[in-house]
């Protein structure tokens, strides 16, 4: 029988996709299909959405709407404010790749309270799969944007893409965002999702070999806040004091995350499924916001979204399966869809290898050669 708490039916957040546009970029390891293309967000859309949004913020007032998808900021100002507008009590941010940013959207990003993350690979050798529309490297444009937040002082987090999760590069790699002086980095392995068919032959060894000296090179100099070691750290922290729930059905419900396109369409748990479809999912969206209320779409999720139901079951087959269930809690659907022949219920995946289990194991080898 499946458990009606599954799915939170109230999020912490939502992905408001205003274009579906890159500009300037086409990255090699993009997964978006229309990056090319300038599909606007209508005010309609951000307005239904934000009849949903301002009441969960309203008890909620760490809620976050994350501008992303596309490149936000291709937007432009007067738009994307007026798709600001209609939200209230939340926390905005945007995830950008940072070569638009001049001096007028700084000055638009602090006069919206907007957080900023900056999408950039490392440095120019390692960013090197991040070109632009005309094809040259992209280093020195968002290099350019960086520095104009860091002359208006405005803080900014950064995610970063890893091809060849190389150990001999770990320490040169974090250095660089330390020098930045980034808040926070998030260190994504490529993945195969979308129109991007990924690395095929991604090494679990070398990757943990990768994740130990990204710890070593965070121990040696711990300024920025590494979200993939603090996932570690505090998942050993819970175990240590046995506050780590049992791999059971009675786990604590999967956040919704939904993600609103930009014709209000809502993909839930994965963003990474917007814009695509299959012939037995369709579209992969739970609804469309100016059709059915957002709280409506959430609560009613899987009644009315085939493909959830299908995830479950591959959640269950990962939870009796496999050893590293409680850190992971099973292969995103993304990525089971596209590395598993658009099936949703296979197990593991080359993302869990690289990106989770390898993870684990890397820095928990770190944490055995520096016990002492």
């Amino acid at each position: 029988m499946r458990n009606p708490a599954r799915l939170a039916t109230v999020p912490h957040a939502v992905i408001m996709q205003p274009t579906t546009l890159c500009l300037p970029m086409d990255c090699t390891y993009c997964y978006l299909p229309f990056r090319k293309v300038k599909n606007l967000m209508p005010v309609a859309v951000a307005e239904a959405v934000a009849e949903a949004v301002n009441t969960w913020a309203a008890d909620d007032p760490a809620f976050e709407v994350v501008w992303h998808g596309g490149e936000p900021l291709a937007t432009g100002r007067e738009h994307l404010a007026s798709l600001m507008a209609p939200f209230r009590g939340v926390k905005h941010s945007v995830q950008t790749n940072a070569a638009l940013i001049d001096d007028a959207w700084c000055e638009f990003l602090q006069g919206h309270d907007v957080h900023v993350g900056v999408s950039i690979d490392g440095p120019a050798d390692m960013n090197a799969h991040r070109v632009t529309l005309a094809g040259h490297p992209s280093s020195r444009v968002a290099m350019r944007g960086i520095e104009r937040l860091r002359r208006h002082g405005i803080p900014y987090s950064s995610i970063a893409v890893v091809s060849d999760p190389d150990p001999a590069s770990a320490a040169r790699f974090y250095e660089f965002f330390a020098e930045l002086g980034v808040t926070t980095l998030g260190v994504n392995v490529e993945e195969e999702e979308g129109v991007n068919v990924g690395p095929q032959t991604a090494d679990a060894g070398r990757a943990a070999e990768f994740w130990a000296a990204l710890a070593d090179a965070w121990r040696a100099n711990p300024v920025v806040h590494l979200r993939e070691i603090s996932r570690v750290l505090n998942f050993a922290g819970a175990v240590l004091k046995g506050q780590v729930p049992a791999p059971a059905p009675a786990s604590a419900p999967w956040e919704p995350l939904p993600t609103i396109a930009h014709d209000g369409g809502v993909v839930l748990l994965s963003p990474e499924l917007a814009g695509f479809t299959d012939d037995r999912f369709g579209d992969f969206t739970t609804g469309n916001v100016l059709k059915s209320g957002l709280n409506v779409l959430v609560a009613e999720a899987e009644q009315r979204t085939p493909w959830i139901t299908e995830f479950w079951k591959g959640v269950d087959a990962c939870r009796a399966t496999c050893p590293y269930f409680a850190f992971c809690g099973g292969a995103h659907p993304a990525n089971r869809y596209f590395e598993h022949g658009g099936r949703m219920d296979g197990t593991r995946t080359r993302y869990c290898t690289t990106a989770k289990i390898a993870l684990l194991e890397g820095v928990a080898h770190h944490a055995r050669e520096h016990r002492h």
